[in-house]
């Protein structure tokens, strides 16, 4: 049996009530204990909101992240609500760090909120980072959906910074973590596509030098390691072979819009190569529609079943 730890996310999102509904999707499942982890009264609303009231009745509950009633607001930014998003994942994050978990599954945030609570934060691998005490590029983001795994070697930075920031020690890093993943997720040798930095690779150095400097040296470095590596080539090309078992984006958009494009509410989000293995959803807070009760669990449902080792 896998235990996981599921923290809600933004509380004013729909991180709660798809919490509760992929919950009570799991209720009977002999192969996976859930704890969920967020503020006691946000849960008993939504519950209530939801005629979930059963769920909550029979998981474990951990406190963590207390909202003042003033701040629950389903639909609206709040620093508040930023603070305790942070505050949840954490607690979810130490006890796995515990050794009370074996993975953990958080529901989406919203980056705004959190910046309103003065809180660094540049998504989840970050924060993984920051709690097990490591370099935060060394934890990486893979998107798992429409048949792709895809690990990130910069995320939520402009694109001048993230320029800045590609090595080809950044880019090896983020392929053995990635590899790392796979091979928990079953793929014992993954072939490995890196996406190029420029289109086409920058054609030799016709669209400049970023990737024969960069992410070329990294490949030759990868298949000293033993890795099956092929690439530099553009995104475009690696995506319409679809011959490889792990793809590695150099920028944000590059691993984001496939992965949206063929599974738009159905992709999960993991951070790789921490002490603590982290999934959330591949997508966001959906404020427009928090608190209605419309909202699908698909995602976090999936990221659930994914770490507990019921899906592939």
């Amino acid at each position: 049996m896998r235990r996981i730890a599921v923290s809600i996310g933004d509380p004013n999102g729909i991180g709660p009530e798809i919490a509760l509904k992929a919950l009570d999707a799991l209720r009977g499942d002999a192969q996976v204990r859930t704890t969920l982890f967020g503020p006691t009264a946000v849960l008993s609303d939504t519950a209530a909101r939801l005629g979930l009231q059963r769920v909550l009745a029979e998981v474990e509950l951990r406190p963590a992240g207390d909202l003042p009633a003033a701040a629950f607001k389903p639909g609206e930014v709040n620093a508040e609500a930023g603070r305790s998003t942070v505050a949840v994942a954490t607690a979810a994050i130490d006890a796995c760090r515990a050794g009370e978990f074996d993975a953990v599954v958080a529901g989406p945030h919203h980056e705004t909120a959190i910046a309103q609570a003065g809180i660094p934060f540049s998504g989840y691998p970050s924060l993984v980072a920051r709690v097990c005490g490591q370099p935060e590029d060394s934890v990486f983001l893979m998107l798992v959906g429409g048949g792709l795994r895809i690990v990130h070697v910069t995320l939520h930075e402009s694109v001048a910074t993230a320029l800045a920031r590609i090595t080809p020690e950044l880019v090896v890093a983020a392929t053995q973590a990635g590899v790392r993943a796979c091979n928990l997720l079953g793929v014992a040798s993954p072939k490995v596509g890196l996406f190029g930095i420029n289109p086409h690779a920058s054609e030799g150095t016709l669209f400049g030098p970023e990737d024969s400097e960069r992410v070329l040296p990294a490949a030759r470095r990868l298949q000293e390691l033993g890795v099956d590596v092929t690439g530099p080539q553009g995104a475009d090309v690696l995506l319409a072979d679809r011959k490889h078992d792990l793809y590695v984006a150099m920028l944000h958009d590059q691993g984001h819009i496939p992965v949206k494009l063929l599974a738009p509410q159905g992709a999960s989000a993991i951070s790789i190569g921490g002490d603590v293995v982290l999934a959330s959803t591949g997508h966001g807070s959906a404020m427009d529609i928090a608190g209605r009760g419309i909202a699908r669990p698909d995602a976090l449902l999936r990221g659930i079943r994914l770490l507990a080792g019921l899906a592939s």
